[in-house]
């Protein structure tokens, strides 16, 4: 039975994991303070956080909210980077801290919502386009289209309209 402490904890746990859109594991061992204090920084910025947990309190958590999959990766000193927002722009910024700061930082794995991310599928995240770029690209594949259509279906008057104006000079030059 674990104490009041532990249980607030495992509570904080359940929500801090419902709540993130994307967590990242990771092996924070041979971090010092002040690195630690920096990514946390940086992830604060783009959204995130950056907790070092208790694997068992974290375990139980996740057994609570039925994500079972992610069981595995917590296996030695684990931190997870939480993201609440572009799920992108958190991997992107975490991973482009760790390569500046040339930190000796492991990625264990991760989970997006419900899913399970191995390593490999969190660096793919991370050079992702961000949600707005995305956006702007689907709105742009539709709107190239249209205005293809409508200088196609434009054309016809143009040319209708530029015989017209050449009639005009015509006429008027015979004045």
């Amino acid at each position: 039975m674990p104490t009041e402490k532990k249980a607030k904890s495992i509570d904080k746990l359940e929500q801090e994991i419902s709540k993130a859109n994307i967590g990242i594991l990771t092996d924070y061992r041979g971090l010092k303070t002040p690195e630690i204090n920096a990514l946390r920084r940086k992830l604060q910025d783009a959204g995130g956080d950056y907790k070092i947990v208790k694997n068992t309190l974290v375990l139980k958590a996740a057994e609570r909210l039925e994500r079972t999959g992610i069981v595995g990766s917590f296996e030695g000193p684990t931190a997870v980077a939480f993201g609440y927002g572009d799920i992108s722009q958190l991997a992107k910024t975490f991973s482009d801290h760790v390569r500046t700061s040339k930190l000796n930082l492991r990625v264990k794995g991760g989970f997006l919502s419900d899913r399970v991310l191995t390593a490999e599928n969190v660096s793919t995240l991370a050079t992702l386009p961000s949600k707005e770029v995305l956006v702007a690209k689907v709105v742009g594949t539709i709107k190239s289209p249209l205005y293809m259509l409508a200088g196609v279906l434009c054309g016809p008057m143009r040319g209708l309209q530029n015989v017209l104006q050449g009639r005009i000079k015509q006429l008027e030059g015979n004045n």
